[in-house]
């Protein structure tokens, strides 16, 4: 069933690891690009902000989109905005232009990781959503570490970056456009507020709110982290990429546990993990970089996992038509978390509290832990859950042959009504009316 699954959507995945590629390059260009062009600190942190802005009002547009005009429709036009806001900063080079191209960026990119993940949700059951999201983020991760790649060729101060990002945003579009492509059935989408989510599923919010706050650390604060310890700036893209390494390599096997076991005993388990891995990191520095960079891979592995098992638990809760708004509302905690959690361990290292950089982690994870524990003797494990319908879109089918197809189902149905209610009518029974029944 999971192959089927994976095969039906193949074409979604490779259009959304096109996606993650774009992502890993975009930030890291704009960060170089604001730095030749002598942007400031500050105000590049400013218009770096702006993209977890507009992915908050992107968590919230998203489903509106899909109730309106669908999943692929509305993929579609995201991407083609993503790539314009990438192109007019290239052109324009300005910070208030990139503070609000970074905004529409953010927007168009945090809507299109709904529309992808309610999308894979909806096609998955308990039996297997685990494994199908771990699936779709160790494909983001690959594209993380892809665009980074690409973008160590190209030359920052050019148009050229630029074009690339956007070229690959618009041929993103191609497999599900021209492919058969599996799309949910329309179920109606219900609004799905976060104080329902907090009374529904905690343990889905407490963990997207923490982790993606800890990601955020992470991923803003780390690198100038890995450079006070004594790090170079070789070793510096080695620490990165080994934490990005470990998570894409730990997706898919612990995804599959949790479709065997209780997800919140993974969960606990990769927390408790991760703020270990993180105590080590705290006592370690340059002099022994071969273990720094195991150790960040295995923290890795144990945290970037912890936000496709979080979603996995959420909606195993949901119903199909609540999974859309849910989605958002599971981006836009994660959403205020990112804001938060930079800052936040930023304002520490200011202060010259860098060595407790880890630590906080630490903490933050320990909480993740704990709660996980105290929510498996709250409730039982959640139900197994049916798969939902689908409908199958090939794009050589035209409209013509779809009408004709669903009049000659109708016409059989009424055939088949029209005969019960002959068989129901004594006056219309045929049998000789001497004959008594033997």
């Amino acid at each position: 069933m999971l192959k089927q699954q994976l095969r039906a959507i193949s074409s979604l995945l490779t259009s959304i690891t096109l996606i993650g590629i774009c992502t890993g390059m975009t930030s890291t260009l704009l960060s170089l690009r604001a730095t030749i062009e002598n942007f400031g600190t500050l105000t590049t942190g400013i218009i770096m902000s702006a993209y977890f802005i507009g992915f908050l009002f992107g968590t919230t547009r998203a489903p509106k989109d899909i109730r309106r005009v669908g999943y692929i429709r509305a993929f579609g036009g995201l991407a083609a905005l993503a790539a314009a806001s990438i192109l007019i900063q290239a052109i324009w080079i300005d910070p208030i232009v990139w503070f609000v191209m970074r905004f529409l960026t953010g927007f168009a990119i945090s809507a299109i990781f709904v529309i992808v993940e309610s999308w894979l949700n909806t096609m998955a059951d308990n039996k297997n959503r685990g494994t199908l999201l771990s699936v779709y983020l160790v494909l983001i991760y690959g594209g993380l570490v892809a665009g980074q790649l690409i973008l160590g060729i190209t030359d920052p101060a050019g148009f050229i970056a630029f074009a690339l990002v956007a070229l690959l945003i618009n041929l993103s579009l191609i497999p599900i456009l021209v492919s058969v492509t599996v799309e949910p059935t329309s179920h109606e989408p219900r609004k799905v507020a976060i104080r329902s989510l907090l009374k529904l599923v905690p343990l889905g919010m407490v963990n997207a709110f923490i982790m993606q706050a800890c990601y955020a650390m992470f991923y803003g604060i780390g690198p100038m982290y890995a450079t006070y310890i004594g790090l170079s700036v070789a070793q510096v893209s080695l620490f990165m990429a080994a934490f990005i390494l470990g998570g894409m390599l730990a997706q898919a096997p612990i995804g599959l546990l949790s479709d065997r076991i209780d997800r919140r005993i993974v969960m606990a388990f990769c927390a408790g993990s991760a703020a270990i891995m993180a105590f080590v990191l705290s006592q370690l520095d340059a002099n022994v970089a071969w273990l720094i960079y195991l150790c960040v891979g295995l923290f890795g592995a144990c945290a970037l996992p912890l936000y496709s098992l979080g979603m996995a638990h959420t909606n195993d809760f949901l119903e199909k038509d609540q999974m859309v708004g849910a989605t958002g509302a599971i981006i836009k905690v994660g959403g205020i978390g990112s804001i938060i959690g930079a800052p936040s361990v930023a304002a520490l290292m200011q202060f010259g509290a860098v060595n407790y950089f880890f630590l906080l982690i630490t903490v933050l994870t320990s909480i993740v832990c704990g709660y996980s524990l105290y929510r498996v003797t709250q409730r039982p494990k959640a139900g197994d859950q049916s798969h939902s319908a689908y409908a199958m879109l090939a794009p050589t089918q035209t409209s013509d042959e779809l009408l004709t197809t669903l009049a000659s189902e109708q016409e059989m149905l009424d055939e088949e009504y029209q005969e019960a209610q002959l068989d129901a009518d004594p006056e219309n029974d045929q049998r000789p009316s001497g004959g008594a029944s033997t």
